[in-house]
């Protein structure tokens, strides 16, 4: 038994604490008790807004409360970050944050949260391939070769990305710092314009998602030289990593992963990283995400948070080695 002995002036917040303790245990024992909101930061269409609506339908199952997906586009994820940062903790409201969440802190002044303190992180889900491309013009088939002409060519190479700060445009940058070449970036407004701009030779190089790529590849308009993430990818087993092919280090890895607001009680937070880690193990699931080339990647919450916290660090170094603004 604990005794518990509180002096006269103590006993106000002792009791505010208790109450507080009473109610998160009635919210984790009732919870779900209403629908869920799912805020996803980015355009309806968009990869982020395809996987949630892809796992949407599993959870609705488990929890037995629909899960609406609730499209907050706006601010490179903050606009939608920030209405869950300050949505009550009761794990009604859900964030699904991506790797541009852990770039936004070292690239844009005056965030209206604290990423780490705001957040409870709940689990990590995903991780979508990225893929190194050149124009079929550019006579490289290999990230030593197009290394190596960067370095001898008296014209500088031209890399298109999904727009100032995206993971794109870090991606190329990390590339510039790991060879020690200089590309000319172009950013355009999302991944669907990059694309197209490349295709049509108006960029030499890109470095975009997966599915905005894919069909130009299989139909010879665009040459895959490598994959971005730390380890090949399931979807595209044999493309190298451009770690392994040239340049060891390197890692720009897309990922996605569940956020409550700060303080949400602990069990529903168990709760939903149970079912999150359930639906993804799913076959019907995973060979939808697969599809779009997205991989299921389980990351519980104490493993996820660190990552976070590790991502801040890392692509903190890169902003500030290449100087780049947003507009």
């Amino acid at each position: 038994m604990i005794s518990l002995r509180f002096g006269a002036a103590s006993l106000p917040a002792a009791l505010a604490v208790l109450a507080l303790l009473a109610a998160s245990n009635a919210t984790a024992q009732t919870w779900p008790a209403k629908p869920i909101r799912l805020v996803v930061p980015f355009p309806a269409g968009g990869p982020a807004d395809i996987t949630a609506r892809i796992l949407a339908p599993k959870l609705a199952e488990a929890l037995g409360q629909n899960l609406l997906v609730d499209n907050r586009s706006g601010g490179s994820s903050i606009i939608g970050s920030d209405i869950v940062a300050k949505s009550p903790p009761d794990g009604y409201t859900l964030l699904l944050s991506t790797v541009t969440g852990t770039i936004n802190v070292s690239l844009i002044p005056k965030i209206p949260y604290d990423l780490t303190r705001d957040f409870d992180p709940v689990a990590q889900l995903f991780i979508t391939t990225s893929i190194l491309t050149a124009h079929p013009s550019l006579p490289v088939k290999s990230v030593k070769e197009l290394v190596a002409l960067a370095r001898s060519s008296p014209v500088q190479l031209i890399y298109g990305s999904a727009g100032n700060g995206s993971p794109s445009h870090l991606a190329g940058e990390l590339l510039k710092t790991l060879s020690g070449i200089k590309l000319l970036h172009v950013p355009y407004k999302g991944g669907g314009p990059a694309v197209i701009e490349q295709v049509a030779g108006h960029v030499q190089l890109a470095f975009l998602s997966a599915p905005a790529v894919v069909p130009y590849i299989k139909s010879g308009r665009l040459r895959a030289l490598a994959v971005t993430n730390a380890k090949r990818s399931q979807v595209f087993p044999d493309l190298p990593t451009i770690a392994e092919a040239a340049l060891p280090g390197y890692e720009s890895e897309g990922w996605s992963g569940i956020y409550t607001p700060a303080r949400t009680p602990a069990a529903v937070v168990q709760r939903l990283q149970s079912e999150f880690a359930t639906a993804l193990r799913d076959n019907d699931v995973r060979t939808r995400l697969l599809a779009t080339g997205t991989e299921p990647a389980f990351m519980p919450p104490e493993a996820f948070g660190a990552k976070v916290r590790d991502e801040i660090v890392r692509w903190g170094k890169v902003v500030n080695a290449s100087g780049m603004k947003v507009d």
